[in-house]
């Protein structure tokens, strides 16, 4: 087993290590300095974690917005909503799968977001649902790949998956708010969709616009509990300026890397928000009672990328992780299920794509979730 937490704290990327890329040209680098380079930047992720800087800038924001936010999401590398909304590490709570297809009559699924909640609501607070479907306003085969590039369909999903968190929490939305989001990947860019039609498009706002988002999110949400409504309001002033920082690497050509695919790994598990970069992934959460499907999507625009040129054709990584909380017998259980998927996928990949599997690395982890300890313990 490796923890990746003996190098000394506070260095900077790269800083006392030779020949380590930055993002800028990692997704063209040797798979070998790739696959060093990601779990350089886990270890410096925990680093900043664990920091007692970080720690008390959580708590603080914590204190000040105590509604626990969920994310679903689509497995795309593009879609990293902290990074969207400049969102501190370890307050959105992610869950990701193809498309953002969830069905919360999935077992694990179901038990996992059920605990959540629970947990949640018996430490006081509310929980809001951000239900997200994502779209390309400037190519639709930059879309979503799950629904096909059928965003009307993406969108009915999202609403199906709404009625479902009613339909477990109640509709009444003074505790469980279920809220349906857009991301417009060329721009990183939310919408909110209230009742019925109505939106609040973010892309049509400036930064300057940000002290009108309140009484637009109030008009908008009216049924949403007021200190939710203060809770979601930080992560839309973040997206107003996140916008403007996207538009203006537009301006300079600076932005082809983060509009189309250039994934170059496969993650499956959970534990994976030390990758607040765009484009490194293709994250599929173990929820699906068919994980070979989203496997088989994946492979396949990572064939993809490797064909186009995106990115190098020497190799990607499978890397397959499972939080645990406790030492001991949880941590235990989270090594047999973490080398399960490693095997499973592994596996669906030498049937299937047997040529882009002799391109294969493994490796396989388990993190330590309070700490944000990513451990090696395989192959």
């Amino acid at each position: 087993m490796i923890r990746l937490t003996l190098s000394p704290c506070g260095r900077g990327q790269g800083e006392g290590r030779k020949n380590v890329p930055t993002m800028t040209g990692i997704h063209h680098q040797p798979i070998s300095d790739r696959i060093d380079w990601l779990f350089d930047l886990a270890r410096r992720h925990g680093e900043t974690f664990r920091s007692p800087e970080a720690w008390l800038a959580r708590q603080r924001y914590l204190a000040e917005h105590p509604t626990a936010i969920v994310v679903l999401k689509c497995m795309d590398g593009r879609i990293n909503i902290p990074v969207a909304t400049n969102s501190p590490a370890g307050i959105l709570m992610p869950f990701r799968n193809l498309g953002g297809m969830f069905d919360l009559g999935w077992p694990h699924l179901g038990e996992v977001l059920a605990h959540h909640v629970s947990r949640m609501i018996s430490a006081g607070r509310r929980v809001l649902f951000l239900i997200t479907y994502h779209w390309s306003k400037g190519d639709p085969g930059r879309g979503c790949a799950g629904f096909h590039y059928d965003t009307a369909a993406a969108i009915a999903h999202t609403h199906t998956i709404r009625l479902q968190v009613e339909h477990i929490f109640g509709s009444g939305h003074n505790t469980v708010y279920p809220l349906v989001c857009g991301f417009e990947t060329d721009e990183e860019a939310l919408i909110i969709h209230g009742p019925g039609m109505a939106t609040l498009d973010l892309a049509t706002f400036s930064a300057r616009d940000s002290a009108t988002l309140e009484p637009r999110l109030a008009e908008l949400l009216p049924d949403m509990p007021a200190q939710m409504q203060a809770d979601l309001l930080p992560l839309l002033r973040g997206n107003l300026e996140h916008i403007a920082l996207v538009r203006t690497q537009t301006e300079r050509n600076e932005r082809l890397l983060a509009i189309e695919h250039h994934e170059w790994m496969i993650c499956l598990g959970r534990g994976f928000d030390f990758l607040h970069t765009p484009n490194l992934a293709l994250i599929i959460g173990p929820y699906s009672p068919d994980l070979a499907d989203p496997l088989r999507k994946a492979a396949a625009i990572i064939e993809g990328n490797m064909k186009a040129g995106r990115i190098p054709d020497d190799g990607f990584l499978l890397l397959a992780s499972v939080p645990y909380d406790e030492i001991g017998v949880d941590r235990a259980r989270a090594e047999l299920k973490a080398r399960f998927l490693n095997a499973f996928s592994a596996g669906v990949l030498r049937k299937e794509f047997s040529a882009l599997a002799d391109r294969m690395t493994q490796r396989i982890a388990v993190l330590d979730w309070g700490s944000r300890t990513l451990e090696l313990i395989g192959p």
